[in-house]
């Protein structure tokens, strides 16, 4: 009984520096009247930022890092037993998975959802978004598999990617064994976990030796790590819960373990001239909407390109990072999909752009865009007690087109 008394003594003051630290620090990020429940969101950015800073408080003092508090944060408290899911934790191909399966008689085989998380490739876990995968698999009565994939800076790229892949081939190799329907497959992620369904669905489409995908369902995906200065960026620069500098971060993280060439690429200095041209076909504020453009987006002058950064950074090139760059050939062969994008979210303009390319190049594309949502809002559609209501319209959209499959 001592030891934890001892330990609230000494985080009581550090609580006190953190909140010290939130409340100094909260009037420089931006939180627009149109999102939905801005006072709800300004608390848990709150939270988020105190969290942040007794990290690095805690970690100044040697007790542990930052990174390892952030995420210990981040878990969530253990949700009691679902009467309506069998759940058990497995592992395919070696890497942990949760599977989740519905309780109650089918009359046939079901759908299969492989669930990547989100979280920068950095935060997030199988406990962190419990509460999403039951929500998929009761409402749409499916057998939901969400993946534990190995997070950076330890794991570096392509480590997250091939966990999210060897995980899809050993499911849709047992579809039996766990009474999927081969037709009826789906990858769906969040965030970074849009990003690893985006680069699953790519390399399987040409595969003849597994069951082909159904669909992908991307939610508010990254999906490029050429221009950090597109309309959504400018315009979302401080909303939170996804700030331009962090997604800068997190990408470089994802393929570096450290960001230390951070400025230049939020500028652009990493990509070539004759690069830049090559992918401005796909990537480029002129395949935006013009409608999305209205809250205020200025032309940036090009700035110098920086060569000594390109080769550390060159692979932000490759499609299974950056799903956006992959040749027509293969987004020819992309499955049906579905793509949810929200008003204030710095990635928007990357599900818009992935939205037209998969429409230019004959793929069905079911669109959803959440005019008040923000990024990270599906995973709050029920947080700590009080909900984020737009989050759930967001999430019975994709319950709704997992049932149209």
């Amino acid at each position: 009984a001592l030891l934890p008394a001892l330990l609230l003594l000494l985080l009581l003051p550090l609580a006190a520096l953190a909140a010290a630290a939130v409340l100094l620090g909260l009037p420089s990020y931006d939180i627009p009247a149109g999102v939905n429940q801005p006072a709800k969101l300004r608390l848990v950015l709150t939270v988020l930022l105190g969290t942040a800073a007794l990290g690095r408080i805690l970690e100044k003092t040697g007790l542990c890092s930052q990174l390892t508090f952030g995420r210990y944060v981040r878990q969530g408290r253990k949700l009691a037993l679902d009467p309506k899911l069998f759940i058990q934790d497995l592992q395919f191909n070696e890497v942990p998975v949760r599977v989740y399966q519905p309780k109650a008689t089918s009359d046939g085989p079901r759908r299969g959802i492989l669930f990547f998380h989100g979280g920068g490739w950095v935060f997030g876990s199988l406990d962190t978004y419990e509460k999403v995968c039951r929500y998929l698999s009761r409402e749409s009565d499916s057998v939901v598999v969400s993946v534990q994939y190995r997070l950076a800076p330890e794991h570096k790229y392509p480590a997250a990617y091939e966990d999210c892949l060897n995980a899809t081939q050993h499911f849709l190799q047992h579809l039996e064994h766990y009474g999927v329907d081969p037709a009826r497959v789906t990858v769906c992620g969040d965030s970074a976990g849009g990003n690893l369904a985006a680069a699953v669905s790519q390399t399987l489409a040409a595969r003849s030796d597994l069951p082909r995908l159904r669909a992908q369902i991307l939610i508010y995906p990254g999906l490029q790590a050429l221009d950090f200065n597109l309309p959504s960026y400018q315009q979302n620069r401080g909303v939170p819960l996804l700030f331009r500098e962090r997604a800068a971060f997190f990408a470089l993280l994802y393929l570096k373990g450290d960001a230390l060439h951070l400025q230049e690429v939020l500028e652009g200095s990493h990509i070539p001239p004759d690069m830049r041209l090559k992918y401005r076909k796909w990537v480029s504020p002129d395949n935006i909407p013009e409608e999305f453009k209205v809250r205020g987006v200025k032309p940036l002058r090009p700035t110098d390109f920086i060569s000594e950064v390109y080769e550390t950074v060159k692979r932000f090139c490759e499609p299974n990072l950056c799903p956006l760059l992959a040749e027509d050939s293969v987004v020819q062969e992309l499955p049906e999909s579905f793509i949810l994008t929200c008003e204030y979210d710095v990635l928007r303009d990357d599900g818009l752009l992935y939205k037209k390319r998969l429409e230019d190049n004959g793929v069905r594309v079911t669109w959803y865009h959440l005019e008040d949502g923000f990024h990270g809002i599906i995973s709050l559609y029920d947080y700590c007690g009080f909900s984020f209501p737009s989050g759930k319209k967001g999430l019975d959209r994709v319950v709704d087109f997992i049932k149209s499959l």
